[in-house]
């Protein structure tokens, strides 16, 4: 079986990596470079990254064309963010590592929209890629607990080890079963509104949104009149605490630092 990986986020980084230290991986099918942190200089994709740490070829197309050869068997897909159209689908056997329990957040925020609704726990499902959207037959799919302290970064980094173990025997002998017909929600795309924190919501409320966007995006807020992105906060007799902020144009700081700073 020849296999190769289409990833761009972390989380598609980190199961490259995993799959690497098992299967030989022909390339890695990733976005193009773009302009990235506060410089907006122009920088590898975090998949890219770990590709070239690892001597895998690197294939980088604005978009999949219909005439697109996989030139592999089968192509996992972890976290890569561009539409694969239907005749390319057809050339190989497609999988992708989605980090919910599907079909319960589909879509492109599925650990984000998780933890902003509060779930208790979440997972992973492994499922063969079909043209609709992460409506595909299921491989595998196992489920884990959210605890109070997680945040996208621990889910993100959980899924993906969790993902690269199902992979062991979805790839050995894969073979599926229709998702349920029932239950299907969707993870929309994270935008600029969903990042504002509507201080008069309750404080359960705002910390997980906090924490569904933290340490990848921020959540921001106007504090003693001053704009911030809160990083981490907790909830205190009814209350939402900061505890790490960066104001506007600054580096984060603890929240204790931030208000000695105002005086």
């Amino acid at each position: 079986m020849s296999l190769a990986v289409a990833a761009t986020a972390p989380l598609g980084a980190d199961v490259l990596e995993r799959l690497a230290s098992r299967h030989d991986i022909a390339y890695l099918l990733t976005r193009p470079d773009r302009p990235r942190g506060r410089g907006r200089q122009v920088g590898p994709p975090p998949a890219k990254e770990a590709a070239e740490r690892l001597g895998i070829e690197v294939r980088q197309p604005e978009r999949l064309a219909f005439d697109f050869d996989p030139e592999a068997d089968t192509v996992v897909v972890a976290a890569y963010g561009l539409l694969v159209p239907e005749p390319v689908l057809e050339r190989a056997l497609w999988l992708n590592v989605h980090p919910s329990l599907l079909p319960r957040w589909r879509g492109a925020a599925p650990i984000e929209r998780a933890l902003m609704a509060g779930d208790q726990e979440t997972g992973v499902t492994i499922i063969r890629l079909e043209p609709e959207l992460d409506a595909g037959p299921i491989a595998a799919q196992q489920a884990f607990p959210l605890a109070p302290e997680d945040d996208f970064g621990t889910v993100s980094a959980r899924a993906a080890e969790l993902g690269a173990e199902l992979l062991v025997d979805v790839l050995r002998e894969p073979s599926f079963t229709p998702q349920p017909a029932g239950g299907a929600t969707y993870a929309e795309k994270i935008g600029p509104a969903d990042r504002e924190l509507d201080l008069s919501k309750p404080p359960e409320e705002l910390l997980n949104r906090v924490r569904a966007l933290s340490p990848h995006i921020g959540a921001r807020a106007e504090l003693h009149g001053r704009p911030v992105t809160i990083w981490k906060a907790k909830v205190e007799d009814g209350e939402l605490v900061p505890v790490e902020v960066q104001p506007e144009g600054r580096r984060r700081m603890g929240y204790d630092e931030f208000l000695r700073g105002l005086r």
